[in-house]
């Protein structure tokens, strides 16, 4: 899959609350004896996996009609020239 860094520019905090809201439930924190202040995250179910697919798409849909109706699809920069 490309990833496509033109759209990151189209996220919106409700598209990044909305994953963060799905994914809350696998985050185990660590055992309150430890000291490193991080956590795990489970693995996910099938199920869960194409839920994540399914929003992982409609999230790029909305980001790429945000990007057209900025007009920003004919504002691609060109590669550089390789001209000496």
């Amino acid at each position: 899959m490309k990833l496509r860094l033109d759209l990151l520019e189209h996220l919106t905090d409700a598209d990044i609350l909305e994953e963060v809201l799905a994914n809350n439930h696998r985050y185990k924190p660590e055992p309150l004896f430890s000291k490193t202040g991080v956590g795990s995250l489970s693995s996910a179910s099938t199920e869960e996996r194409a839920q994540e697919e399914a929003r992982s798409t409609a999230r790029i849909q909305r980001a790429m009609q945000r990007l057209k109706q900025s007009g920003g699809a004919g504002k691609r920069k060109s590669p550089p020239s390789t001209k000496p």
